[in-house]
Parts: C-alpha cells; sequence; structure tokens
C-alpha cells in the first residue's frame, strides 16, 4: 500500500491505496464511497439491503403462492421453504462485495410469522466483513383463483361417457374417470392452473363430468375413446359473454363407447357362427369360435354389425375333452347334461388337453380359448 496524495474528503486524513490502483479520470465516472478512507468508507457500509418485512400470499386450499399477477405451484412441503425463497429474492448485497456466503436461520413465530434470521459475510476492499440481518415473514392465507373456481362450481365443458345401446359397466365408467384424472394431472404439470375437474357423477345412462374448459373435455373425450374405442360428438349452447362482449360458449362432449365389449361373444347370424370379440379400436374385430378365423366388420356396418348377444368370455366354464372326431369337429361333455356332444372344432383347441373352457348360449355349445393371449 502507499499513499495516493489524496485526503478522505470527510475526515481528511491522507488515503492509502494498493499500488497501481488508479480512480477514473472523470469524477462523473466514480463510485463516490470510493474516495472515502477506509475508515469512513466503513462506517456507513451496509453488505445486506434487507426490507423490513416480507409479505407472501398463500392460497390455504392448495398452497401455491402468488408471484407478480399470478398464482404459481411451488410444490413446497411447508411455508418454512417458501419464506427462505422469498427472503432470497428481497435481499440485496453490496455490489462491491466479493466472496460472498450467506447462511438462514427460520423461527416459527406463529402460524402466519417467519422470523428470518440471515448472516451474511463477504470481503471488501480486503477486508473480510460480516453482517446479520432478521427479516419478517408474514403470510397471508387467500383462495386463488383456480380454488374458487373449484369451490364455485365453475366449468366450460361436460364430458358424457354413454354407451351403444347398452349402458356402461362399471370398469369402463371407472377406466374412463381415471383416464380423465390422468390427462388432467398432465396438464398440471405442465403449469396450466385452468385445468382442473370441477365434478364427478354417475347417472343411469352413465357417467358425466364437469371440466374447467372446453379445451380440456375435447382432450378428454378424444383420450377415453383413443383407450376404450367409440366415438364422440360435441354440441355448444351460449351461456354468456365475457366483459369484451365476446360470447362464451358451454360445449358437452358426448362419448359413446363401442356397442360390444373386448371379451363379448356375440352372433352375427352371418350363418358363420358366434364371435369372440378381440378388439372394439375402429372397426369391430374378432375371432370365430366354430373355427378359429380372424373376423372384422365391414366398414358399412360403422363401429359394429347388428348381432346377438351369447355372453363374455368369462362365463365359459371348464368341461371334459371326450374325442377329437376329425379336423373339423370334437366330442365334449356338455356342462349342464352330462351328454357327449359333437361340436365344432377351432383352429385354436388344444387337442391334448382333458378340461377345455366352452360356452353354452342359445347358439349352441363352442369351445373358447384357453388363455387370455388368444382373445
Amino acid at each position: 500500500m502507499s499513499r495516493s496524495g489524496e485526503f478522505c474528503p470527510r475526515c481528511g486524513d491522507p488515503i492509502e491505496r494498493e499500488s497501481g490502483v488508479e480512480l477514473p479520470d472523470s469524477p462523473g465516472q466514480r463510485d463516490p464511497d470510493s474516495v472515502l478512507c477506509d475508515a469512513c468508507y466503513f462506517d456507513e457500509f451496509d453488505l445486506v439491503d434487507a426490507p423490513d418485512r416480507v409479505h407472501i400470499r398463500v392460497c390455504a386450499r392448495c398452497g401455491a403462492v402468488h408471484r407478480g399477477n399470478r398464482w404459481v405451484d411451488v410444490g413446497a412441503e411447508d411455508y418454512t421453504d417458501i419464506a427462505v425463497e422469498a427472503v432470497s429474492e428481497a435481499l440485496g448485497v453490496h455490489v462491491d462485495a466479493e466472496s460472498v456466503s450467506w447462511q438462514v436461520a427460520p423461527e416459527q413465530v406463529d402460524a402466519t410469522t417467519i422470523r428470518m434470521h440471515c448472516q451474511f459475510s463477504g470481503v471488501i476492499r480486503e477486508t473480510p466483513v460480516t453482517e446479520e440481518v432478521v427479516v419478517p415473514v408474514k403470510i397471508a392465507k387467500e383462495t386463488c383463483k383456480r380454488c374458487g373456481k373449484i369451490a364455485g362450481g365453475s366449468f366450460a365443458s361436460i364430458v358424457q361417457i354413454r354407451a351403444d345401446e347398452r349402458t356402461p359397466t362399471s370398469d369402463e365408467l371407472e377406466r374412463a374417470q381415471a383416464i380423465a384424472e390422468a390427462y388432467v394431472a398432465e396438464r398440471e404439470e405442465t403449469g396450466d392452473r385452468d385445468a382442473f375437474i370441477t365434478e364427478v357423477g354417475e347417472v343411469e345412462e352413465g357417467l358425466n363430468m364437469k371440466i374447467s374448459t372446453n379445451k380440456l373435455g375435447q382432450g378428454i373425450a378424444q383420450h377415453v375413446v383413443r383407450e376404450l374405442g367409440g366415438s364422440f360428438s360435441d354440441s355448444e349452447r351460449l351461456i354468456s359473454e365475457d366483459s369484451d362482449g365476446n360470447e362464451l360458449y358451454r360445449v358437452t362432449y358426448a362419448v359413446r363407447l363401442p356397442r360390444y365389449r373386448s371379451g363379448e361373444i356375440i352372433d352375427p347370424e352371418d350363418g358363420d357362427g358366434p364371435v369372440l370379440v378381440k378388439s372394439v379400436q375402429g372397426n369391430l374385430k374378432g375371432l370365430r369360435l366354430a373355427s378359429g378365423e380372424q373376423y372384422e366388420a365391414s366398414f358399412e356396418d360403422e363401429d359394429a354389425p347388428d348381432a346377438e348377444r351369447l355372453g363374455m368370455v368369462e362365463d365359459g366354464v371348464e368341461t371334459t375333452l371326450v374325442a377329437v372326431e376329425d379336423d373339423h369337429a370334437v366330442q365334449v361333455l356338455d356342462p349342464e347334461t352330462y351328454e357327449t356332444k359333437s361340436i365344432p372344432r377351432p383352429d385354436y383347441l388344444d387337442t391334448e388337453a382333458d378340461q377345455i373352457p366352452v360356452l353354452k348360449s342359445r347358439a349352441g355349445l363352442h369351445v373358447l380359448p384357453a388363455d387370455d393371449s388368444t382373445v
């Protein structure tokens, strides 16, 4: 260090500077504090600029935090994490400080107040400095816009789950609801706070779900049809106008599940015998029980043909395979009368088996596939 020939304008003492360090030629370019001696500089130096208090708005229902002009899902486990983050954003560290580090010790005063003890350290003018500040954090519990809409029963679309010429099963309704909830959760994970299901209710014909937006309702209908098959249509109804005079519509998406279900046995009455339904995605596809041949409904039949319902694959029972007559017929015991009967032999029949599954219906007695892989 050497004397610069300058004097501190505040105390008049000579200023010592490190060799080679020069101040800007223009006084306007200088930091006003840079002309002070170390004693005067540190006398008024503040390492940290801290607010007197930090206010946080938190949704009491979902835990979202209000930042700027919107609510944000932060995923914090408790309010302490939120308080630490808010205080760190509110604090300012002196621009000339180097090697700055800090630590914080939160003190829970009550349910809505946390006192943050913050300790900072850094280096200024090659001098280590430390400073401790205490910042009270006040947490205000409110209801965010999203939770307010949910509580108020707000919705923009309705997704109706129905089935063609039948009532949906409880498994289908449960799966449709699970598909809807998974899709909404997926949208929420992308930050869409307008994504929610307001209400789910079973009705005699199926299921009704009230959805927050029309776009979300359409997405749910598409996902249900994609997995469960069938089709959907939409209809809109004018409900109001917004503040700018734009018309607001509520859209109903009517999902129609397929007429038949995978695993159902039907008789198209085309002369080739019953069909075990394997797929209802697009055109119905299945397996002929008399021959084992693949079956597909023609496109003229739209989603499914007119057919007689005979039962489900789980309605089948085990019976004894008595004998193999030829490539087209086998003898089995009737599971009800125990008489020996000759019935068609499908390709999938294991002729070495002692017991085979069969279905007895109005169309007669037919061999079922022995395992689900054929279904």
